[in-house]
């Protein structure tokens, strides 16, 4: 039995086996002669999405191989690669990401198959820069598919459903810097009259909250320093303080290990994340959730979680609202909508945080709020397929990938399969 625990420590995994091939043809040899297999990102689900009955994959003994591509302005990389490792790599060679998620830590194959974010109006989920990608498919073969052949869209946010991700090529532009200035106390009132203007003034916006009081606890702005100001009033941000030393999320903890702030501008490397890819952000004693609501009815939501703090804030560490630009990626909970992010971290309580899940989410679902797929939540199949509208191309293109039903498990199942 392995031995293994996520990085929130909540979840310890099932699979009696672990590989670690060195090469792709290493992958494809595990696949072929497996019966059951998943690859194992970076471990920052919260769920049991990765596990199996048969043997974990881990890709991080793959060269990255990280080769710029000038001409077409992509980057090719190994799944098991870090997002930081890359950035790092990129920014050295004077290219960027358009977007990177709250942790440069994760895995690029895991946070692409889960359709991970970060955020920005204009900025879809890290899984939308994907330009192609090679996957060893139930027999052990290399599939490889790029944008625009049939079924791209339905491969890219894969789930881990359709084979084992080994490389993928990503989209990238020239490098260029963010600014990054945090502000305290935002009258709420305020900042739902000023919903979309609040939410566009910078390239990306994240609004911090514990969902009770009457305002908003903190709102990080990143600002490239190679577009205009976008609010006329930056940096005196609506009633918002600004702050004078470096912030973490979660008060009372030490900024230090968050990326740089105060307005310093540098490279998106080091500001575009929340947290310095050297430092680990927290011991990982939370849990998080995370639901995809469509952008027109934003505030809605909010005031809906915000009536809702008696029962959530007690549970929860610090809440975060984000911004998604919409994708048509078929499986992404940004399909075909401009969308906002409702994240909880939870203190790390699980009985308790699932206990509220289903009145969390059914006051969510008049906003067909979609979860995030690496996060904790409690709808299934039958209540997820809906808010799919590809939910059943999904299902028939695995069924056609994996017909002995090799990636299958526990989380497919009960969330896509409806088993």
């Amino acid at each position: 039995m392995v031995t293994e625990r996520n990085w929130a420590g909540n979840y310890s995994y099932q699979a009696p086996r672990m590989a670690r091939p060195s090469s792709v043809a290493e992958l494809q040899d595990l696949v072929a002669s497996a019966g059951k297999i998943r690859a194992l990102g970076s471990r920052h689900s919260f769920n049991d999405i990765a596990d199996t009955s048969g043997t974990l994959v881990v890709l991080d003994g793959l060269d990255a191989g990280i080769s710029v591509d000038r001409q077409n302005m992509t980057v090719t990389v190994s799944g098991g690669t870090r997002y930081g490792t890359l950035a790092a790599e990129l920014q050295c060679q004077g290219f960027a990401l358009h977007n990177l998620a709250s942790l440069p830590h994760i895995s690029v194959a895991g946070a692409v198959a889960t359709a991970t974010h970060g955020s920005g109006d204009s900025n879809g989920n890290l899984a939308t820069a994907v330009a192609a990608l090679e996957l060893a498919t139930a027999d052990g073969s290399v599939l490889t598919t790029r944008r625009g052949d049939a079924d791209f869209a339905g491969m890219v946010v894969g789930l881990g459903a359709l084979g084992i991700v080994s490389r993928l090529t990503l989209d990238i532009e020239p490098s260029f810097d963010i600014a990054q200035s945090v502000f305290e106390g935002l009258d709420w009132e305020q900042v739902l009259e000023r919903f979309d203007e609040v939410m566009s003034s910078a390239y990306s916006v994240s609004l911090f909250t514990n969902w009770s009081g009457e305002t908003v606890g903190q709102a990080w702005l990143k600002r490239r320093t190679d577009e205009a100001v976008r609010h006329t009033g930056w940096p005196e941000f609506l009633s918002g303080t600004p702050a004078t030393d470096a912030r973490h999320p979660l008060p009372g903890v030490s900024g230090s290990n968050c990326t740089q702030q105060l307005g310093v501008p540098g490279p998106w490397s080091g500001r575009l994340a929340h947290f310095r890819m050297e430092f680990t952000p927290s011991k990982g004693d939370e849990l998080q959730s995370e639901y995809l609501i469509p952008r027109e009815h934003a505030v809605e939501a909010i005031r809906t979680m915000r009536s809702l703090s008696e029962i959530v804030t007690p549970l929860l560490l610090v809440g975060e609202i984000r911004t998604i630009a919409a994708d048509q990626l078929w499986l992404s909970p940004n399909y075909g909508r401009d969308g906002i992010g409702l994240h909880f971290t939870w203190r790390q309580n699980e009985p308790a945080v699932k206990a509220i899940l289903p009145r969390l989410e059914a006051e969510l679902a008049p906003f067909s709020a979609r979860p995030h797929w690496g996060k904790l939540f409690h709808g299934c199949a039958d209540s997820l397929a809906p808010l799919y509208p590809r939910f059943a191309d999904f299902t028939a293109l695995a069924g056609r990938l994996d017909p002995s039903e090799k990636f299958r498990n526990a989380f497919l199942d009960r969330r896509v399969f409806g088993r």
